[in-house]
C-alpha cells in the first residue's frame, strides 16, 4: 500500500434540493517519496481532492488511507491530529500572521502540536528551517517587509517546522511573477529529493505541473490521465 491510496472516492455536495458532484470513484496511489502535481480547470474538482487528501474534508463515499490509516471514518479531531503529525500546507495567498516576524510565523504551529518543544528547541528549529530556504539574514523581518517569493518561502518554512511526511502546495506561484516561481518550484524539488518529503501540488499551470515527477490531470471530477515525467 502506498503512502496515499483512493479508492472509488467521491465527494457530492448538496445546496439545497440539488446534488452537485465534484468528486467520481476517484483511485489513486502515491508512494513515498513522489513529487505530484494535480492539475486541471477551475471546477475540475483538483481542490476538492487536494482537501480530502490533506484532512481538511473526507469523501461522501470511498475509502482514503493515508500511511495505512483509513482518513476517511475519522471525526474531525483524528482528521486534525492527522494533519498535525503528517502534513505540511502552503497556499498561494502565503498566510502570514502580519507584524510578525518571519521566525515567529515559522515557529507558531509549533505551539499547537504534540511536539512539546521548550521555547528554544522551536527557535533553533525555526531558525534551520528558515536556514533551508535562503532567509537566514530575514529572519526577524515582518511580511510587509519582504517581497512575495520571500513571503512564499516563509509559507515553506512553516510548513516544514513540524518535519511532516506530506507537504501539499495549492497554487503555490500563483502570486509569483515567473523568476521567482522557478525558484519556488526548484525548492520543492530540492524538498523532494534531498529531504524525502512527498510532495502534491495543485496548478492549472502547465509549466509549473512539467517541473514535477508525475501530473495527474482532473476533468469534471474524474482522473483524466497519469504521467510519469521521470
Amino acid at each position: 500500500m502506498g503512502l496515499i491510496e483512493l479508492k472509488n472516492v467521491c465527494k457530492t455536495y448538496v445546496v439545497g434540493d440539488i446534488s452537485l458532484p465534484a468528486l467520481k470513484n476517484v483511485s489513486l496511489s502515491v508512494e513515498k517519496g513522489e513529487m505530484l502535481a494535480l492539475t486541471g480547470a477551475s471546477g475540475s474538482g483538483k481542490s476538492t481532492l487536494m482537501n480530502i487528501l490533506g484532512c481538511l474534508d473526507r469523501p461522501t463515499s470511498g475509502e482514503y488511507f493515508l500511511d495505512g490509516v483509513e482518513v476517511g471514518r475519522l471525526g474531525n479531531d483524528g482528521r486534525a491530529e492527522m494533519r498535525n503529525r503528517k502534513i505540511g500546507f502552503v497556499f498561494q495567498s502565503f498566510n502570514l500572521l502580519p507584524r510578525t516576524s518571519a521566525l515567529e510565523n515559522v515557529i507558531m504551529p509549533l505551539s499547537y502540536t504534540a511536539s512539546r518543544m521548550g521555547d528554544r528547541e522551536a527557535l533553533e528549529r525555526g531558525r534551520a528551517m528558515l536556514e533551508l530556504v535562503g532567509l537566514k539574514d530575514r529572519m526577524l523581518h515582518e511580511p510587509s517587509q519582504l517581497s512575495g517569493g520571500q513571503q512564499q518561502r516563509v509559507a515553506i518554512a512553516r510548513a516544514l517546522v513540524n518535519n511532516p511526511e506530506i507537504l501539499f502546495a495549492d497554487e503555490p506561484t500563483g502570486n509569483l511573477d515567473s523568476r521567482m516561481s522557478a525558484e519556488i518550484m526548484d525548492m520543492f524539488a530540492r524538498i523532494n529529493s534531498s529531504g524525502g518529503v512527498t510532495v502534491v501540488l495543485v496548478t492549472h499551470e502547465p509549466e509549473i505541473a512539467a517541473k514535477a515527477k508525475r501530473v495527474v490531470k482532473v476533468v469534471d471530477g474524474e482522473i483524466a490521465s497519469d504521467k510519469v515525467l521521470r
